[in-house]
């Protein structure tokens, strides 16, 4: 089947006037060159300030995207249920972007998330259940996804193997951060991001790589949690969305640099720092982003063009530790940091993230 006829027998004109609405509110974000002290020293990394998407995370940019190619490719149906299981982000992502396209939504999460991330899912209109780890927490919330889909009429995205899911982001975020560092005369040197699915630093990683085949590509976990590092679920951790219960599919670590790590704690005050020192009001994955940014850039050296995600916003974390003091250990980032600005730098003239691109 050719892709107009694929186009016309699957992607009704309607639907397709609501894609090109809602590419309008996803993606093309602005970066920030974010100017820091650090130990005395005075530093800069680059961040790509995805808090101002659809619903205020990167993961607006995957939902989207899957959505489209799920109509381009015929996989899906306007009656069709969309049943995801996430860890929350990607639910209210799925929420929002579903109902936009006329969907019923059925998200699946853990019951040990955000109370602000559940309210925030039904404040749309989706259903949700929750899954004790009696019940087998996250993998066990897979699991129900499937097992519903076997009653048909359900749309499954599968966020954790789906490529779609990493495509949207070397078609688009890497695209806008190549582009938004060239216009100040800058190539990345190293990207480092958090991994709930991989999607994001695997598609990046790869747009980048073709910009500057050196370029070092770094997952981040959880210093408590590894589970990229010793292969399974060990321990437990406060960074919720990333570092679930096991390695995605889409990560191939053979194709990424070494992984960083940042603690918890140490996430929290760095978030709670960029809020209170910025103004920029992020979640505990963007201080754990930062924090992975920064040690970077202590390796690298000052000339170093090192890139991360201010992944969503902190309207999600309100009733979490990310608004209560927290206790400092030793070998914390954060608390040898202080922030001393930021220089923008723009959106792009057009957003790629629309139907002509892709």
């Amino acid at each position: 089947m050719n892709n107009e006829l694929m186009f016309s027998k699957c992607l009704s004109p309607e639907l397709d006037s609501r894609f090109k609405h809602l590419w309008c509110l996803v993606g093309n974000t602005p970066m920030l060159e974010l100017q820091y002290s650090y130990k005395g020293k005075a530093g800069r990394i680059y961040v790509k300030c995805e808090n101002y998407n659809l619903t205020g995370s990167i993961k607006d940019r995957m939902a989207l995207y899957i959505m489209y190619k799920a109509y381009m490719n015929c996989q899906i149906q306007p009656d069709d249920v969309i049943i995801e299981a996430t860890s929350g982000n990607t639910g209210i992502s799925f929420s929002a972007i579903g109902k936009a396209l006329g969907h019923q939504v059925k998200i699946i999460m853990p019951n040990w998330l955000s109370k602000e991330r559940i309210d925030i899912i039904k404040s749309m209109g989706a259903d949700i259940q929750l899954v004790s780890k009696e019940d087998g927490g996250f993998l066990g919330s897979i699991e129900l996804s499937e097992k519903l889909a076997q009653q048909g009429g359900v749309f499954l995205p599968r966020q954790f193997e789906n490529q779609f899911n990493a495509e949207a982001h070397e078609l688009t975020t890497g695209r806008e951060i190549g582009l938004q560092l060239a216009s100040q005369g800058l190539v990345a040197d190293a990207f480092v991001a958090g991994v709930g699915t991989g999607g994001t630093v695997m598609g990046v990683g790869r747009h980048l790589r073709s910009l500057n085949p050196h370029v070092k590509i770094h997952p981040l976990e959880p210093a408590e949690s590894p589970t990229m590092s010793t292969g399974y679920k060990v321990g437990s951790h406060r960074i919720q969305g990333i570092s679930d219960e096991f390695i995605p599919a889409i990560v191939k670590m053979d194709e990424l640099d070494e992984i960083v790590s940042a603690s918890d704690g140490d996430s929290i005050i760095m978030a709670q720092k960029l809020a209170k020192e910025l103004g920029l009001a992020v979640g505990i994955s963007s201080g754990a982003n930062v924090i992975g940014a920064i040690k970077l850039k202590e390796q690298l050296g000052e000339e170093a063009v090192v890139v991360t995600l201010l992944c969503d916003d902190n309207k999600k974390y309100l009733s979490t530790d990310l608004v209560r003091e927290q206790p400092v250990a030793a070998g914390y980032i954060s608390t040898d940091l202080s922030f001393t600005g930021f220089k923008p730098i723009s959106r792009l003239a057009k957003s790629l993230f629309n139907t002509e691109s892709i």
